[in-house]
Parts: structure tokens; C-alpha cells; sequence
């Protein structure tokens, strides 16, 4: 008997229907085609364990099973529950009448078991785009896809409940998640709080106007003073994730397997905080069975690279094009996978290798040229991409001791919302421009254009400091950000004078001795 089971395969952060066939005939020989991969061609033996032991028998006869579309490479124990189904069903011990109206996925334990699977999401998304009456999947995966409306989603523990729902034996109760409330649930409640810095306001300040405009910002100074720290509670004053963005990171998410066990839908933006040692298929996504790295993993939030030049050089031009294009794409022979990277790069690093030039109180050891060439583990055109970079020096004693509690980040984040709103409005007519970071060199000319006082400032503070050409656009960038801060229609020159102090490694004689 010839039956048609449906599951789906993941591919990037989407997924497609996979058709599976069954047909059980006269002999002894199992086959199974369709270009599957190791994983799945050992589910055979998973499948009969599981299915003899909850009491069903293993056909004895020559079962024949085809994987449609055989041209794309199915990957993984997540097909076991759909073969399973299927095989059973050509042997006539399943009801062939429900087949068509649900999709399955499961990886089976050798018990009957049904375990955890990646991707759950978008293989929900799909099975609603197809017109799906519903969705069979592990209970662990079932509040992740629950959040797909218009979709019956059943979370089942063993392959027992699922052959006696599709008999008709038992009825299983579908989920369902309430998507708006659990987005709200916890959408503004953070750990960390910027209430807890004591001094370091200036910095505070960078932070703020790098979280307005959407900039990327480098915070360079010695050990202890508060780098990580801050860069910790920066996604407590970014504005709250959309409904949209919280769907598109928890698909990124749910195809790389990072789901917390009974999670729905993320609700903060992401921190992603990899070591220095991280190779550069790792940060950007790839691998034999490509996956999503920690920059598409980061998509909508914070990449934070702490102590920057010790990445290794490969890692770090490998980050250039993710960070102009805001994706990645990755190329196989046969097909291409994008993942997004839309993210805010914080990254942080020592002044030189001991770790205290220019500090007030501490002698530098380093060797004449040696810092030059420290801070040349960095390119230019990676610098390029960094519009604010600050210097950070240790907070004095009084400060620390002071018990008074600072700003909060709820209060940085009310300015912060209120100048994305303008920027929103500004932006509305222009597709995938969201934020000033994001302006190109034609919308600077029509929205950054400072007046005649601070296009001045502007020729002066680059003849004197030497600023590179490259520096131009980003302090128009960042000037026009600290304007919406302030609620100013144009660019004055108090906004330029402050986005010039936010480029202090553009300066020729920065880290001369």
C-alpha cells in the first residue's frame, strides 16, 4: 500500500515541505532514497526498536521509501516520527484518513520516546502557509511553534499518542499561546540596569547615542574600568523588540537549536558575547550542515567583541561585509543559504598590550611602536564601520563609593524610543533604512546637512586633528543622532562638536609615544 506522509526541511532560517512515500510490497529489503544523510538512514533502526516496543511489529516485508524533493539533502533524526507514521500506515496499521491534513516531526528514542528537534518555528510558519490543518511535534518544541496562529500544534511524548490520535483512538489537545502577551510579558524587565555605573557619564552618553542611531561603538581603556560592563547593559536601553523582530530572531534561534526547553517567543534582543579563540565559520555561519553563527544569532541585537585585536585577523575581515550588508550569505554547489545580520557591534579593547597608556595613575611598559602595532591588528576598513569610539579611564574612588544611585536605563530608554520615533517618520518612505546608521551618502545630503557654523567646526576639527576622509561621513552620522536626541530639526554645531569627540582613533597622533 502506497501512503504519503508530510514533514518538512529546514533550509537557512525557512523551511519546505519534504514529501515522504511509503509503499510496502512482497519481500525482505528496506530502501530508502531521496538523498537522505547518515542521520536519517539510520532511523531505520531507531524506528523498529521504537515501534516493537510500545508493542506495533516492524512490517516484514520489502518497504520502499522515497524523500520528495529528492534533489534537496535531508539532515538529521527529526524525520524518524514522520517514517515511522508512514511505514506503519503502508503496513495498514495506521489510518491513511488524517495523513494528509497534518504535518510531523520527531526524532524517536529507541523506547518510543519522542525527542527534541530544531527548527520547530519555521517548520510551523510552513505548515501554515500550506494550508495545514495542524502540526505533530515533540512536547518539548511545542510552545516554540504554538506561536504560528491559525495552526492546531500537538506536543506528543511518545509515537504511541500519535498512531492512536491518527486511528482516532484519542483526541490530543492542541496549544495555544497567547503570541502578543508573551511578548509583553517580559519585554522591558532586564538583569542589569545602568543604574548600577557609578561616574563614567561621558561613556553613558556614547551609549545612549550610539543606542539612538543605531551606530557601532568601540570603547577602548585599561583593565577594570568598565567596558564589559557597560556593554552588558546596553540592551537594556535599546528600544523594545517589534512583534516582527521577536518572530525573526526566534526562527534564527530555533534553527540553531538555542531554544530554551518550554520557550515561545523571544521577547528581549539578543547579546552574543563570543571568546576571542571563535573561528571565523563559527562568528559568520557555515559548516558542512550550514548553521546560523553568532552574528546571525545577534541579528536585531548586540555582538559584543571584547578585547577586539586579539580576534584573529581572518575573523575580523570576515565581519566586514556582514556588518555594511546586514546579512550573510552562504554558498553551497548545489543551493545558497542567507541568514540576516542586522546587529549593533560594541566591542572593547586595551589602549596597547599592557593595558595602561594614557592612564592617570598606573606607567605604560610598552616599547616605542610597539603600541602602533597593536593597534594595527585592527584594518581600517573594520575601523571604517565603527562610528563612535570612546576612551574610558577608571572611575575615581569617590565616585565608586558614592551610594546614590545613578540614571536608570528605563529613563535613557524613554529618550531613546522618543528619538527612534523621529527617525522612524523621517525614514518611512525609504525600504531597509530604519536607523541614522543606516543613511547612505545621498540621504546624509538631504537630512545631516549641518549649518554654516558647524560645517566650520567641522573643516577645522578635521585639518586639525587630521581626521581621515572616512570620518566625514560618520560624524554626520552620529551628529544627526545627537540633533534627534535634542529634538533639533538640523545640525548645529554643538551636535558636531560632540560627534568629533566620539573619533578619537581616527586621530593621526592617537597612540603616538
Amino acid at each position: 500500500m502506497l501512503v504519503k506522509v508530510f514533514g518538512a526541511a529546514v533550509q537557512g532560517i525557512d523551511a519546505l515541505v519534504v514529501t515522504i512515500e511509503v509503499n510496502c510490497s512482497q519481500g525482505i529489503r528496506f530502501f530508502m532514497v531521496g538523498l537522505p544523510d547518515a542521520a536519517v538512514k539510520e532511523s531505520h533502526e531507531r524506528i523498529v526498536s521504537a515501534v516493537e516496543h510500545n508493542g506495533y511489529r516492524f512490517p516484514r516485508k520489502q518497504v520502499i521509501v522515497n524523500m520528495s524533493p529528492a534533489d534537496i539533502r535531508k539532515e538529521g533524526a527529526a524525520y524518524d516520527l514522520p517514517l515511522a507514521v508512514g511505514i506503519l500506515a503502508s503496513d495498514e496499521k495506521i489510518e491513511t484518513g488524517k495523513l494528509s491534513e497534518y504535518m510531523l516531526m520527531g526524532e524517536l528514542s529507541l523506547d518510543g520516546s519522542i525527542l527534541p528537534i530544531k527548527g520547530a518555528l519555521p517548520i510551523a510558519i510552513k505548515a501554515r502557509e500550506e494550508g495545514f490543518k495542524g502540526l505533530i511535534i515533540p512536547k518539548a518544541n511545542v510552545r516554540e511553534a504554538a506561536v504560528v496562529n491559525h495552526l492546531d500544534v500537538y506536543g506528543v511524548e511518545n509515537i504511541t499518542e500519535v498512531i492512536r490520535f491518527l486511528n482516532g483512538e484519542i483526541e490530543l489537545e492542541p496549544t495555544v499561546i497567547d503570541t502578543r502577551a508573551e511578548f509583553f510579558r517580559e519585554y522591558t524587565h532586564f538583569d542589569l540596569d545602568f543604574s548600577d555605573v557609578k561616574g563614567q557619564e561621558s561613556v553613558k552618553r556614547a551609549f545612549e547615542v550610539a543606542a539612538t542611531g543605531g551606530h557601532n561603538i568601540i570603547l577602548i581603556g585599561p583593565p577594570g574600568a568598565g567596558k564589559s560592563m557597560m556593554a552588558k547593559r546596553l540592551p537594556s536601553i535599546l528600544p523594545p523588540l517589534t512583534l516582527q523582530e521577536a518572530l525573526e530572531t526566534t526562527k534564527i534561534h530555533s534553527v540553531a537549536g538555542r531554544m530554551e526547553r518550554g520557550s515561545s517567543l523571544l521577547s528581549q534582543r539578543p547579546f552574543r558575547s563570543p571568546h576571542h579563540t571563535i573561528s571565523p565559520v563559527a562568528l559568520v555561519g557555515g559548516g558542512t550542515f550550514p548553521q546560523p553563527g553568532e552574528i546571525s544569532l545577534a541579528h536585531n541585537g548586540v555582538l559584543f567583541l571584547d578585547e577586539l585585536p586579539e580576534f584573529s585577523r581572518q575573523v575580523l575581515e570576515v565581519m566586514r561585509q556582514p556588518l555594511e550588508d546586514r546579512k550573510i550569505t552562504i554558498a553551497r554547489a548545489k543551493y545558497s543559504i542567507e541568514y540576516p545580520a542586522g546587529v549593533m557591534l560594541v566591542a572593547s579593547m586595551n589602549p596597547c598590550p599592557c593595558g595602561y597608556y594614557n592612564h592617570p595613575e598606573k606607567e605604560c611598559i610598552c616599547s616605542p611602536g610597539t603600541i602602533q602595532r597593536y593597534l594595527g591588528k585592527i584594518s581600517g576598513p573594520l575601523l571604517d564601520r565603527i562610528d563612535i569610539q570612546v576612551e574610558i579611564v577608571p572611575v575615581p574612588f569617590e565616585k565608586i563609593s558614592d551610594t546614590r544611585p545613578a540614571e536608570s536605563s528605563e529613563s535613557i530608554r524613554r529618550r531613546v524610543i522618543a528619538a527612534r520615533e523621529i527617525q522612524a517618520a523621517r525614514f518611512a518612505d525609504y525600504p531597509g533604512i530604519h536607523c541614522n546608521a543606516q543613511m547612505t551618502t545621498r540621504l546624509l545630503n538631504q537630512f545631516a546637512v549641518p549649518d554654516e557654523a558647524g560645517l566650520k567646526r567641522l573643516k577645522d576639527a578635521m585639518n586639525r586633528f587630521h581626521l581621515s576622509a572616512r570620518a566625514y561621513d560618520r560624524i554626520l552620522k552620529v551628529a544627526r543622532t545627537i540633533a534627534d536626541l535634542e529634538g533639533s530639526e538640523g545640525v548645529q554645531v554643538q551636535h558636531i562638536n560632540e560627534a568629533v569627540n566620539y573619533r578619537n582613533l581616527d586621530r593621526e597622533n592617537w597612540g603616538d609615544r
